[in-house]
């Protein structure tokens, strides 16, 4: 169930950056803030970091016990004080450029999306059955629209 979030005029956001990647194409970190501001319907404090492959995978073996590297993940602290979103998102530089590749679509706009999907999954948005997936995607499709970004989910 999604996080009960009304949104305020505009969400405060804390957010740290780390670059962890040795990628040479990478977002900035206005970009980035831009994106989760985009997404984000409450207050909120997010560490955003970008890793590459090695990483990836150590976390994402860690924590979902799966043996490879993934686009992104996703971490909510709901035992934190106060009212504001607490959580962390890590994108992998190699696995994110590799997807843009090979569906041909800007290297920006793949970013764009991984970080407002990331930013949904914070606010309590999941594609766990195809109901949700269905709501999920409609709303990245909309706000990716708003920045004239295509829909990501076209072939």
């Amino acid at each position: 169930m999604p996080r009960a979030v009304t949104r305020s005029i505009t969400p405060k956001l804390s957010l740290a950056i780390q670059y962890a990647s040795k990628a040479s194409t990478l977002p900035t970190r206005s970009q980035l803030r831009r994106w989760i501001t985009h997404a984000l319907r409450c207050d909120a404090a997010i560490t955003l970091r970008i890793v590459d492959a090695k990483e990836g995978r150590e976390l994402n073996s860690n924590y979902r016990h799966k043996d490879y590297a993934t686009n992104v993940l996703t971490f909510v602290y709901d035992e934190m004080p106060g009212d504001a979103l607490h959580g962390d998102i890590v994108l992998c530089a190699p696995v994110i450029a590799s997807e843009a590749r090979d569906q041909r679509k800007p290297l920006s706009h793949h970013y764009a999306h991984m970080v407002m999907h990331a930013t949904l999954h914070l606010q309590g948005c999941d594609h766990e059955n195809t109901a949700d997936a269905k709501a999920m995607e409609a709303i990245e499709i909309a706000l990716l629209a708003r920045m004239k970004i295509p829909n990501p989910y076209l072939a």
